[in-house]
């Protein structure tokens, strides 16, 4: 899938997509291939959705694999930047996508369900970050995680309190790197999506959506371009609302 270069041409810029191989993740790496970035999207277990990822972008002319990997566990982290640098020589974008969402009452939530919600929201990005630095930090590249629409306002929704916990430390994650890693030339971005079409959430009550509809998952992914580009040189910890008014 690699299209052949002249050993004067320098490699295009490589993004390291999770949860990159649907909905908003699909989106966000179909964008960046876009923009000329060669892609690997990080999925946990679906191999047959991965594989048909791949294959969509790579019909598109993008330069794209795919590579398994728990983002939630240390090892497993390790192994797949390890691989990258090893294979690719190079880091200059981590989107931090991956997240699962829970809808149930704190007193119905289990241990097990709110240690889940926040390793795979908060700590994989904890994890994916601290791992590409290095990287990053020779490229002077980014990092861009997608939040959530409450996660910057605090606002309180029911019934999503590991998510909303998870989330807002992630905007806190995004503020505190965007001053540590900027002398090291790192910008630290994130988007925050209202309501989003999406398999896992197909039907949505829009009556309290200004714009009068979702997201489609690819206006979160222009918002994800545009950061990823020479245009967003001198943005750093921005945390860039897309709910359509939905919190207005």
């Amino acid at each position: 899938m690699t299209t052949p270069r002249s050993s004067s041409q320098p490699p295009a810029k490589l993004a390291v997509v999770t949860g990159g191989t649907r909905n908003i993740g699909l989106a966000i790496a179909e964008a960046l291939g876009g923009l000329g970035y060669r892609l690997i999207l990080v999925y946990r277990a679906d191999a047959e959705q991965a594989a048909s990822a791949v294959g969509r972008l790579a019909a598109l002319g993008m330069t794209v694999r795919a590579s398994r990997a728990d983002v939630t566990a240390e090892e497993d982290v390790r192994r797949l930047f390890d691989n990258v640098r090893d294979t690719e020589g190079r880091l200059d974008l981590l989107v931090n996508n991956v997240g699962d969402f829970l809808f149930k009452p704190l007193p119905d939530t289990t241990l097990v369900e709110w240690e889940g919600v926040l390793r795979s929201n908060l700590t994989s990005a904890f994890l994916c970050t601290k791992a590409s630095l290095p990287m990053l930090r020779e490229r002077g590249g980014q990092v861009i995680s997608i939040a959530s629409m409450h996660a910057d306002t605090l606002r309180a929704v029911p019934n999503t309190l590991p998510y909303a916990v998870a989330k807002t430390g992630l905007v806190l994650l995004t503020k505190s790197l965007a001053k540590s890693e900027g002398p090291y030339g790192v910008r630290v971005n994130a988007v925050c999506p209202g309501y989003v079409v999406s398999s896992v959430a197909p039907h949505i009550d829009a009556s309290a959506i200004p714009c009068g509809r979702p997201a489609d998952p690819a206006e979160i992914a222009h918002v994800v371009r545009f950061l990823a580009s020479d245009d967003a040189s001198y943005v750093t910890g921005a945390i860039i609302n897309v709910h359509g008014g939905a919190l207005l």
